[in-house]
């Protein structure tokens, strides 16, 4: 298995992909599966990644009760436990685990529910499966409620020597403040200290306080003292008694309580190893729920996954595109791609800026990311295969560091292609052959994509040289298509159209600026009649698509609901059954309502082939008119 270049989740900003997903997790959990998400090449593997996540999305959108608390990473902690016999897990811990715990023993419940399964069929199967294998701590739960409150603090009969602890500790407190009351008054009685003076704490210690020269008169241990050294602090032997009582009994209490803690971890250490199994699936569900939460967001559906090499998709949209145009109010738009095993290799040509490389980058990100088991969006009932390798080369290549030139590591990205394609590869190529002088560039990527189409790859390449255009004209396997151009308002449409290749519009966009005709008509000249007679019929070919398109979309928008748009039939009348008679091989013709001139090199019953510069394409006979 090859993904090549080794910045290929760069190239194709998977990188942004894997961000989107991680927001959508719950917890740590699940942000390392994201993170550990890797492109596979195994039919059922795939198939089972998508079909989890196609489930959890169900959960979603159907609004079902699906626990969502308490994804709690406590693993570090877990792994102590493991390796240290001395650990323990501390107060805090021990909540977190049992909160983890139970969500999990929830959602086991909730994927073996039989009142949400139909009679004989299970309602989330590949979830469900997940959950099989996990082994609950129902135990391990009830422990830790019994010692633990609803705040996380230890109960005071998590034992009944830490109950009588705690209750002496309250009596110990009692005798403080009764002990502290009494050295007061006597004090006070005595002319020791005023009558509004009150008793204070200070480093933990109560303490009354007295004038230098009353320190003495006071049994008691000085605690403190003013900067100045004119009052001192003094804590009342009584209370010095009651305090030390106090402590030791706090000192008991941790004792116990640390008792208590390690009393639970050895509880739970032989189960360690499975708790951290239950731990991995929590985090396989978070993987999942975000995955399903993100595939909402960008209107993803799962294809139907073929064990083959295919990619027939409708209305695929690139979804970083999309929801960057959604916050600008404004959508993608949506591309109909199809690489069959009829059609393997598909080469885009078109007008710069047209939308050629967007729809590149859309396959290679949409079909490495159903690889790494991420729905797509395309419509339902689109197809799609698995590939064992993806090769790419698209921009950026040259290299600072070895100086190497964009057609240089054009031609290394060809060499590595040549050197390990096979039937099971997709290639996708930007601007083939580009990067040279046009002759010998056209040249090398005609051959390499002889060869490309000899090992029967798949490909996505985008060119502007017309021999590969012809090329795919006249050869099984690689067919033609093109991004849609609106030559009458000098803009992209950003849709492709397989089935004949797109012109570059460039003498069309030279007129429509204002460039000089004289420039225009020697330039035209310099091509060559046959050059402009093929460029005028591919761009009658882009004129005719745009006339329907708009169409269909005054049919989508409600302007001719009650007519259907139907694409005009030529009507034979006796006049031209006549002159379709009398046209024979050699004769130059043209299209209905075109300007584009080809040559008939063949006729078959009512179909004739012709000739439009190097092109070739078959016509029926009433569309054709003869020239003089």
């Amino acid at each position: 298995m090859n993904i090549y270049p080794e910045n290929f989740e760069h190239k194709i900003d998977f990188d942004a992909i894997r961000e989107h997903i991680k927001e959508k997790c719950l917890s740590p959990l699940g942000i390392d599966k994201v993170n550990a998400m890797r492109f596979s090449t195994d039919f059922e593997t795939i198939e089972r990644w998508l079909t989890q996540t196609h489930e959890f999305s169900q959960i979603i959108n159907k609004k079902e009760s699906f626990p969502s608390e308490h994804f709690i990473d406590i693993r570090y902690a877990l792994k102590q436990v493991q390796v240290d016999n001395s650990f323990w897990l501390s107060e805090k811990e021990i909540p977190q685990l049992s909160d983890s715990l139970e969500t999990i023993v929830r959602i086991v419940e909730f994927l073996n529910d039989e009142s949400r399964n139909q009679p004989g069929k299970i309602k989330y199967p590949e979830l469900k499966k997940l959950a099989d294998e996990i082994k609950t701590f129902p135990s391990i739960i009830e422990k830790a409620n019994s010692i633990l409150d609803k705040s996380g603090q230890i109960k005071d009969n998590a034992s009944k020597l830490l109950n009588t602890i705690r209750k002496n500790k309250i009596d110990a407190e009692k005798d403080i403040t009764k002990a502290m009351a009494a050295a007061l008054r006597t004090a006070q009685a005595q002319g020791i200290v005023g009558r509004d003076v009150q008793a204070d704490m200070r480093g933990g210690h109560y303490i009354i306080p007295v004038t230098a020269t009353n320190k003495r008169k006071i049994k008691g241990v000085v605690r403190d003292s003013s900067g100045s050294g004119k009052t001192f602090f003094i804590e009342p032997e009584a209370v010095v008694e009651a305090s030390n009582r106090l402590r030791e009994l706090q000192n008991d209490e941790r004792k116990e309580i640390a008792r208590i803690l390690t009393e639970f971890t050895n509880l739970i250490r032989p189960e360690a190893d499975e708790i951290l199994k239950s731990y991995d699936f929590l985090g396989t569900i978070d993987f999942i729920q975000a995955k399903a939460s993100f595939s909402i967001r960008i209107k993803a559906t799962k294809p139907v996954l073929e064990n083959r090499q295919n990619i027939e998709w409708t209305n695929a949209v690139h979804p970083l595109l999309d929801i960057a145009l959604r916050q600008q109010k404004k959508h993608a738009h949506p591309l109909d791609i199809f690489l069959t095993e009829k059609d393997r290799i598909l080469i885009v040509s078109g007008v710069n800026a047209g939308g050629k490389s967007l729809c590149l980058k859309t396959v290679a990100l949409l079909q490495y990311m159903l690889q790494c088991g991420l729905l797509i969006p395309v419509d339902e009932g689109s197809k799609a295969g698995v590939f064992q390798n993806i090769f790419m080369d698209i921009g950026d290549g040259q290299s600072m560091e070895n100086s190497l030139s964009t057609y240089t590591s054009h031609l290394t990205n060809m060499k590595f292609f040549v050197e390990h394609n096979d039937d099971k590869t997709l290639l996708l190529i930007d601007e083939f052959g580009g990067g040279t002088e046009p002759q010998i560039g056209g040249a090398i990527a005609e051959t390499l994509l002889e060869r490309f189409n000899n090992k029967k790859s798949f490909g996505l390449i985008t060119t502007h040289f017309q021999n590969l255009k012809h090329f795919a004209y006249k050869t099984e396997g690689v067919i033609n298509g093109a991004m849609l151009y609106d030559s009458e308002n000098n803009r992209p449409m950003y849709k492709l159209s397989i089935g004949n290749p797109g012109s570059s519009f460039a003498i069309e966009v030279a007129r429509r600026i204002g460039l000089d005709e004289s420039i225009i008509a020697d330039a035209s000249g310099r091509i060559g009649e046959e050059f402009i007679n093929m460029d005028n019929f591919l761009q009658s070919i882009a004129k005719d698509k745009l006339y329907w398109e708009n169409k269909r979309k005054e049919a989508e928008n409600g302007l001719g609901k009650s007519k259907p748009v139907i694409e005009p039939v030529q009507v034979l009348t006796d006049d031209i059954v006549k002159e379709i008679k009398n046209i024979k091989v050699g004769d130059t013709v043209r299209l209905t309502g075109q300007s584009a001139v080809g040559t008939i090199s063949e006729i078959k019953g009512d179909e004739a082939i012709v000739f439009f510069g190097t092109l070739k394409s078959k016509v029926k006979l009433e569309r054709l008119i003869l020239e003089n």
